[in-house]
């Protein structure tokens, strides 16, 4: 059993946990979650492999929803509300399936239960071409970073995850677990299983990660749900658009 890294925020009688996607980290969250933190006591995770939680080589949606359980019971959490984003919304799928009674209400940010297309691969390949031992500050990485990667940010994103260790830099995050265990994390969901909790889907006007085939499957895997999109932003949608990603959970929690 892990004990995932996480921090704390308010102190209220409902839970809110937050699980970011791939790549990310809890501090992605943490404007939100103070936010949040005025009306429920918030609990933003790293999953495993990422940012300060424990490293394994075992990495999927099964084992990353058995971890949201164990540390549920490890902080005698008996429910809670879930928002998942990306990597994250699938492991929130899962856990729906898995533990349907530890759920109050379930939010998924712009991600179906579908597999997608390796759309990582060139990012995953520039990050293990990075030669860390010849960086001396930050800016060399993303230096280095800019020949392949030319959104900064994007750059500026994943270089979150670089961190010092003395005079040399690493990486907080397990890339070679995150490599090896890829498929299985672009990978669907179990398609034979429906969580019929209420579950708010929010999705970005200029994101095709949820389409009109997805909306099928989601009604069909959660008919309790429904599917909210806020226009004009893409698959970030709580960092594009944290005023009304914000007013859509309260107003869907409350």
């Amino acid at each position: 059993m892990l004990e995932l890294a996480f921090k704390k925020y308010g102190d209220h009688p409902r839970h809110l946990i937050i699980l970011h996607g791939l790549f990310g980290t809890l501090d992605n969250w943490h404007t939100l979650a103070t936010s949040f933190s005025e009306h429920f006591t918030v609990w933003a995770i790293d999953q495993r492999n990422h940012g300060k939680s424990p490293h394994s080589s075992l990495f999927d949606y099964f084992i990353m929803s058995k971890d949201l359980a164990d540390f549920m019971d490890q902080h005698s959490i008996e429910k809670a509300n879930i928002i998942g984003h990306s990597m994250g919304g699938k492991t929130a799928m899962q856990f729906s399936f898995d533990y349907p009674a530890k759920i109050e209400k379930l939010i998924i940010a712009d991600i179906a239960p579908r597999a997608y297309g390796a759309s990582h691969n060139e990012l995953i390949d520039a990050l293990h071409s990075l030669d860390l031992s010849k960086i001396t500050k930050r800016t060399d990485a993303e230096e280095m970073l800019s020949a392949d990667i030319k959104s900064l940010g994007t750059r500026q994103f994943l270089l979150k995850n670089l961190t010092r260790e003395g005079d040399s830099y690493k990486w907080k995050m397990n890339l070679p677990a995150i490599t090896k265990n890829y498929d299985a994390i672009i990978g669907n969901v179990e398609e034979d299983k429906t969580y019929s909790g209420e579950t708010l889907f929010i999705r970005g006007g200029n994101s095709d990660y949820i389409n009109a085939e997805d909306e099928v499957q989601i009604k069909r895997q959660f008919p309790n749900s429904h599917i909210v999109t806020i226009p004009g932003i893409g698959h970030w949608v709580h960092a594009e658009a944290p005023k009304e990603f914000y007013d859509e959970v309260v107003k869907f929690l409350s």
